[in-house]
C-alpha cells in the first residue's frame, strides 16, 4: 500500500454538512464500526476516574455518545454538538427526560462557548473532518478548562489504503478517498495548541466486503465519501470504474475484499488559558437552557 501523501489538503466544509445532513436518516443503521470505536473511547473514561461538572460531546452526530456520558456523569450539564443540523435532529431522541442533556449546532473551528467552558471534551470520529488542525484544536483549548481532558479517536492515513490504491491504479483524475493526518501531525499540533501531555495509541481494523461497491455505498451511508475539494466531480466513467474494481478484486481473499480502517486515540489536558479576546458573542453552557427557552 502506498503511503498517504504529505502535501496539505482541503476539505470543502458545505459538503461536509450536507454529506451529514443527508446521511443522518441512515447513520445508525451503517456505522456498525464507529459504533464500536465510540464504545471503546467511552470504556477509556473509566480508567481516568473522572467526575466533570460540563462536557461536550463535540461531532456528536445522532447523540449515541452524549446519552452515554450522560448516564455515565448524570449530574454534569452536557451538550452535544455538530455542525450538521439533521444530525442534531436525530440526536434529539436520545435526550430524554432523566438523561437530558443540551443539542448545539456549531462547527469546531469556531465553537461559541466562553473560555474555560467545559472540563471534558469527548470526540469520536470527528476530527478527520477538519483540515486545519492547528485551528481545531486552538478552539478545543480555548474551551476546556486548565487541568480539564480532551479525548478524541480519528481515523489515521492508513484508512481505506486498499479503496485509496485501487483508485490510483485506475487513473482516474481527482481525489476518491479523503485523507487522514497522522499520530506525529496529530501530536505535534496538540502541543501547538497548548493543550498538554497528548498520549496517542495507533490501532488498525481490517473488516471484509462482498464487494467494493457495497463498500462505497456504505460510505455514502454514513456521510463518510469524499468531500475534499479536489475530489473527482460528476460521474465516473465506466471504464475507470470498473478498473478500479479489477485492481480491488486482486485484493480478494476468503471470498471477501478488505478495507482498512487505522483508528488513532489520544488523550491530553488543558494548560494554561491563553489571552482570548473575543470577536462575537460567546455563551456559557449553564446559558443553553435559558436560550432555549426564550
Amino acid at each position: 500500500m502506498n503511503p498517504e501523501p504529505r502535501q496539505p489538503f482541503q476539505l470543502d466544509r458545505r459538503a461536509v454538512v450536507q454529506a451529514f445532513d443527508r446521511a443522518s436518516a441512515s447513520y445508525d443503521a451503517a456505522a456498525a464500526l464507529q459504533e464500536r470505536v465510540r464504545n471503546e473511547l467511552i470504556d477509556r473514561l473509566a480508567e481516568l476516574q473522572l467526575a466533570p461538572a460540563r462536557i461536550l460531546d463535540l461531532g456528536a452526530g445522532t447523540g449515541h455518545a452524549t446519552r452515554e456520558l450522560k448516564r455515565r456523569y448524570p449530574q454534569s450539564l452536557t451538550v452535544a454538538a455538530d455542525i450538521a443540523p439533521g444530525m442534531l435532529m436525530r440526536a434529539k431522541a436520545q435526550s430524554r427526560w432523566l438523561r437530558r442533556f443540551e443539542r448545539v449546532r456549531a462547527d469546531a473551528y469556531t465553537l461559541p462557548f466562553r473560555d474555560g467552558a467545559f472540563d471534558l471534551v469527548f470526540s469520536s470520529l470527528m476530527l478527520q473532518w477538519c483540515d486545519d488542525l492547528d485551528r481545531v484544536f486552538a478552539e478545543i483549548a480555548r474551551v476546556l478548562e486548565p487541568g480539564g481532558v480532551l479525548l478524541f479517536s480519528t481515523f489515521g492515513p492508513g484508512t481505506l489504503a486498499e479503496l485509496r490504491d485501487a483508485w490510483g491504479a485506475s487513473d482516474a483524475p481527482g481525489n476518491h478517498v479523503n485523507h487522514f493526518f497522522d499520530a506525529q501531525a496529530l501530536g505535534s499540533a496538540l502541543m501547538h495548541s497548548g493543550l498538554a501531555e497528548p498520549v496517542l495509541d495507533v490501532d488498525r481494523t481490517v473488516i471484509g466486503y462482498p464487494d467494493v461497491l457495497t463498500l462505497m455505498r456504505e460510505l455514502k451511508a454514513i456521510g463518510a465519501h469524499n468531500v475534499t475539494a479536489g475530489r473527482a466531480r460528476g460521474l465516473t466513467g465506466r471504464k475507470r470504474l470498473a478498473a478500479m474494481t479489477q485492481a480491488y478484486e486482486a485484493l480478494r481473499a476468503d471470498g471477501r475484499l478488505p478495507a482498512t480502517y487505522e483508528v488513532i486515540h489520544a488523550i491530553c489536558w488543558g494548560a494554561e488559558r491563553r489571552v482570548h479576546e473575543p470577536t462575537e458573542s460567546l455563551i456559557a453552557p449553564e446559558a443553553i437552557r435559558r436560550r432555549e427557552r426564550r
